[in-house]
């Protein structure tokens, strides 16, 4: 009988959560989520230990033998068919650089070698959400994680990539100059010269300072400019928008909704629904 259980992984900079997950049903098995803090600086030997306790813990409460394999999102750079790490220079995993990370897992973990397969972040989130969450069903999708920076995937014939869309050419520099945290924070200081930490204090803001209103109306005629061609390059059924910055939703949104009914009135422009988990529901779909 075909395995309907697979154990969904995301590896983010200083953190792991693994949990399992029902092909079947499109769920999260109940209690089998754990997450565990990480020393990104850390010796490859601990950083694999921490990483292997995290997920054998989601493992065990299934059954070892009740499990397809292990899918993991992580962030690139990163050579995803073989397994290897090129991630440098980011404060994070400096010494993994060039190991491979998936016989080192395998072995310690006690798993075969196709029982571990890796997928982008980005392309892990969109295939979640395309999965069981917003964009549920779909065979054409567009994701956008609006966050530090610009994360971004497609998701086509049910296979999910990332589309490394941060560095592409937009208006007098890239798109991640304008689209991203940090773009709010320089541009509120610019207009008000006074500083805003983070999107969330900018969107407490809104109801009774006015530079700040402002500023997610510009927000959101920059991600209508950026997102409009892509639409119409890549006719996708949805364009799923998730990260940090979507929770100020209300306040960016309506430009891009109203010119994609305009342009592409079969294009759907949705919130992501999965949150964090997200990622682990695509990872675990890699064995579907």
């Amino acid at each position: 009988m075909k395995k309907k259980y697979a154990v969904g992984v995301d590896i983010g900079g200083s953190h792991i959560t693994s949990a399992v997950i029902d092909l079947e049903n499109g769920s999260i098995v109940q209690n089998s989520q754990s997450r565990m803090r990480v020393n990104a600086q850390g010796t490859p030997e601990n950083i694999i230990a921490v990483w292997s306790e995290c997920i054998n813990t989601s493992i065990d409460l299934i059954g070892r033998e009740n499990i397809t394999g292990v899918g993991i999102a992580m962030p690139g750079p990163f050579d995803y068919d073989l397994g290897i790490s090129y991630i440098k220079d980011q404060n994070k995993y400096d010494l993994l650089f060039g190991l491979n990370i998936k016989e080192l897992l395998a072995k310690s973990l006690q798993l075969d070698l196709n029982q571990l397969l890796f997928l982008n972040d980005a392309a892990c989130f969109l295939k979640g959400e395309t999965f069981s969450g917003a964009a549920a069903g779909s065979t054409k999708a567009i994701g956008l994680t609006l966050g530090t920076g610009l994360g971004s995937a497609f998701y086509f014939d049910h296979k999910a990539e990332d589309a490394n869309l941060w560095c592409s050419n937009f208006r007098d520099g890239m798109a991640e100059d304008y689209i991203s945290t940090r773009w709010f924070v320089r541009r509120y200081a610019e207009l008000s010269g006074r500083e805003t930490p983070d999107v969330k204090h900018l969107s407490e803001l809104v109801s009774t300072d006015g530079t700040a209103q402002m500023v997610f109306e510009e927000f959101g005629k920059s991600l209508s400019e950026f997102t409009i061609p892509l639409i119409k390059e890549k006719k996708p059924e949805y364009v799923v928008i998730g990260g940090n910055v979507a929770n100020a939703w209300d306040l960016f949104i309506n430009k891009l909704q109203d010119d994609a009914a305009k342009e592409s009135p079969e294009t759907k422009i949705v919130k992501a629904q999965l949150s964090e988990d997200a990622a682990l529901f695509g990872a675990a779909t890699l064995f579907l």
